[in-house]
């Protein structure tokens, strides 16, 4: 039977690696190993942690980056909606790399790969908080972490409903309708 892409295959065992022990844990020794190739194989398809950080998550970024432009063209009201909802649906459609981010996310937010994500993230805090309120904001956050936190939820993985559940907790939350 044929390989898989070895730079695939770094990914997944990567994302599994900072799942379990956290960026900082993560070794690329380890990461080569559940591979089953070298640190200098890993290092060719890789500069090293940091790019791989970059890769996993840049799919996600991508979209978040895109819901950002989608809300900068809608009035406040439109935008929490569209906010609500694209962000529960950017967090059902990324879960793995969510559940990396979740876990390491204030060391991530200095790491080169997450310069651009710190940003989208305070714009979209802002659209879900209508504004620079306070109280509003923290609401917006502790929203954005609940969405996250449910989603790694393995009981939560098999909910049919779970994104109109979570769409309708965060307009409660948020005092929409």
């Amino acid at each position: 039977m044929a390989r898989l892409n070895t730079r695939d295959e770094i990914l997944a065992a990567a994302a599994r690696q900072f799942a379990n022990v956290g960026y900082k844990g993560a070794s690329l020794h380890d990461i080569a190993v559940e591979v089953g190739c070298s640190k200098a194989t890993l290092l060719y398809h890789f500069a090293g942690k940091d790019a791989i950080l970059a890769a996993l998550v840049e799919p996600p970024a991508r979209e978040l980056a895109a819901l950002d432009e989608r809300l900068s063209a809608m009035s406040a009201g439109q935008a929490r909606d569209a906010a609500i909802e694209g962000f529960v649906d950017l967090v059902l459609a990324y879960r793995r790399e969510i559940a990396l981010i979740y876990h390491d996310l204030p060391h991530l937010f200095h790491q080169p790969a997450f310069a651009d994500v710190k940003p989208l993230t305070d714009r979209l805090v802002a659209a879900l908080a209508r504004g620079t309120d306070p109280s509003a904001q923290l609401a917006a956050k502790v929203v954005l972490a609940g969405t996250a936190a449910v989603v790694l939820d393995p009981e939560c993985a098999t909910d049919p409903d779970l994104r109109a559940t979570l769409i309708g907790v965060a307009r409660r939350a948020l005092n929409t309708s």
